[in-house]
């Protein structure tokens, strides 16, 4: 029986890759799951973030979906590859999950000239050094920088990324990575709240800096992943459907997700653990 692809993320974040993976992939289904009760994940332990992460693929499950994505730059870094290694294999063999950290990473050093590179991320992200390892693997001449943003994605997640605070942290932010090698002419966006940023980000950093979005890279190795995998392809639904969950207030999120997603949607709210 065909089923839609789960979209996980934290909070509304990873509606910027959905749009994207819409843009590319219109005729499959989508079911999101946005965990905003208990967002954001970025400060969070990696058991927590992990637990979290776990309960909500397993919901997604719960709900058909035979591959699920985790969009969500935390919860790629700290639960991703023990979900893949050790429950999968026991709970959900013919089951796939996957993240966005390698599918960025496998082309992030055909965007740097200079070879270094600047990722912006969550603590949690930054902490747990996936970026530098994943990099290191594909483009090990590349020089990665990173630098933990903690109050983007509160901004984002308040509506005021356009505001004159969110324009002092980024501003911060931006000049304690710039700091770190003034080679750096790439930053990568590894949170899937920033691109909501983007305009400020923009605005302070030098021309001849690129920013990378995550959004149509993931989008693009997606459609790349199910063209390899026709099997997998094969049990996927494709009715051009989406539906949206969140275990937050629905009301919110459709006010706050319609932004990140750039039109209006219908949200319900769930119970993730019974």
């Amino acid at each position: 029986m065909q089923q839609p692809i789960g979209i996980f993320d934290s909070g509304y974040g990873g509606l910027t890759v959905l749009k994207e993976i819409v843009a590319e992939l219109p005729q499959y289904d989508f079911l999101y799951l946005g965990d905003n009760a208990r967002a954001p994940y970025g400060t969070r332990s990696f058991d927590i973030i992990y637990q979290y992460t776990w309960e909500c693929v397993q919901y997604l499950f719960s709900q058909g979906c035979e591959l699920v994505i985790l969009a969500c730059n935390t919860a790629s870094a700290k639960a991703l590859r023990s979900i893949q290694q050790v429950n999968l294999p026991k709970v959900a063999p013919d089951k796939r999950v996957l993240g966005v950290i390698r599918p960025t990473t496998e082309v992030i050093g055909e965007f740097s000239k200079s070879k270094h590179i600047g990722i912006l991320g969550t603590n949690g992200t930054v902490d747990s050094r996936s970026y530098l390892i994943e990099i290191n693997k594909f483009f090990p001449k590349i020089t990665a920088h990173q630098q933990a943003c903690p109050m983007w994605v509160p901004l984002v997640e308040t509506g005021e990324y356009s505001s004159k605070g969110a324009e002092y942290f980024v501003k911060k932010d931006l000049e304690k990575l710039l700091q770190q090698s003034p080679k750096i002419d790439t930053l990568l966006l590894a949170c899937t709240h920033y691109p909501l940023l983007f305009p400020v980000i923009e605005s302070i950093l030098p021309p001849e800096i690129k920013v990378i979005q995550q959004g149509k890279i993931v989008a693009k190795s997606l459609k790349d992943y199910l063209e390899r995998h026709p099997e997998i392809a094969d049990n996927c639904s494709k009715n051009g459907m989406r539906r949206f969950l969140t275990s937050g207030d629905a009301t919110d999120f459709e006010e706050h997700g319609g932004v990140f997603f750039g039109e209006s949607m219908e949200v319900e709210k769930v119970s993730i653990v019974k």
